[in-house]
């Protein structure tokens, strides 16, 4: 019994083999189309990589800068610091003086003699000093900056002294930048969607089509007592040779594509090679884009065969 369950399904799958090869003139397109499909599918799983790796920069890259009074004293400035730096989540404090934060301004527009001039022509320094905090962890900067509210009472009096925290305008364009990747995402769902619905349809009138096409033969199968499984089979044979061909094929093409770019990315993401992303994700990526392409190829040709496959 179950060598002939075997030489059933060898028989099967030789079939829908042969059937490839004879009709790749109509499996082909079906082939690109969900070919195409399957690179915008990755293309969404790159852009995913590529804003993760960015927000994990800005986020480790984020401090809280706490900028004084220009009136300031130094003792104030010290009382504050040795108490956020009893703070658990504060990894570090560093302080710049209103001398240094002088300096530091003047050494970046040092091109820019309007800008001297009119520092020039201000008699006065016209920065305070300056506190960079750093935290333990990129989520404890919410935290330490909700603490520094002048609305809390952790600093009491002395948070006065305080001029702008500039936290809270780095948590809008955070938030802002959280914004965008989700549009993005939105976006790329429904036009994975609507190649998805394309792909479908074609898949489903091609093997509508070779259906058509070999009518007389399936008949001609039935009558010497062929199983519905084995007339059947065939045909899921072929669109999953069709599946992985399509799969194969868009991995074959974002192989090149990220090796071009992947020198361009890296610069211009500071560290993120597009090219590296693709090799240390391959089995991810392949994984996600053949259960994609079984998943349309079988599914549509199955319906298509349930549908017009009368046996």
């Amino acid at each position: 019994m179950k060598n002939r369950s075997f030489q059933i399904l060898k028989r099967t799958i030789l079939a829908g083999l042969t059937g490839f090869y004879r009709n790749k003139s109509v499996s082909i397109p079906s082939i690109a189309i969900l070919s195409t499909t399957l690179v915008i599918i990755g293309t969404l799983f790159f852009f995913k990589g590529i804003f993760n790796y960015t927000l994990e920069e800005i986020k480790n890259k984020l401090d809280i800068k706490v900028y004084f009074k220009t009136n300031s004293s130094l003792s104030e400035i010290e009382n504050i610091r040795d108490k956020i730096l009893a703070l658990p989540q504060v990894k570090s404090v560093n302080f710049t003086s209103a001398e240094e934060a002088l300096a530091n301004f003047k050494t970046k527009h040092l091109g820019d003699a309007t800008t001297l001039e009119a520092l020039e022509q201000l008699g006065f320094n016209p920065f305070g000093a300056s506190l960079t905090i750093s935290a333990q962890n990129p989520t404890d900067y919410e935290f330490i900056a909700k603490s520094l509210n002048s609305e809390t009472t952790f600093l009491g009096e002395a948070g006065s002294v305080i001029d702008k925290i500039n936290y809270f305008d780095l948590k809008s364009s955070l938030e802002r930048l959280n914004k965008i990747i989700g549009f993005i995402n939105i976006l790329g769902f429904w036009i994975t969607i609507f190649f998805v619905f394309m792909t479908s349809m074609i898949i489903y009138n091609t093997t509508r089509l070779i259906i058509f096409v070999f009518k007389d033969e399936i008949y001609v199968m039935k009558l010497v007592g062929a199983s519905n499984m084995f007339v059947r089979g065939p045909f899921l044979i072929q669109a999953v040779i069709s599946a992985i061909l399509s799969a194969v094929l868009a991995m074959f093409i974002f192989g090149p594509i990220s090796f071009y770019l992947g020198k361009r990315t890296d610069v211009f993401f500071s560290g993120l090679n597009l090219y590296d992303y693709y090799l240390n994700n391959f089995f991810p990526l392949f994984s996600l884009l053949l259960v994609s392409s079984l998943f349309l190829s079988v599914i549509s040709g199955f319906f298509a065969i349930r549908k017009y496959l009368d046996i």
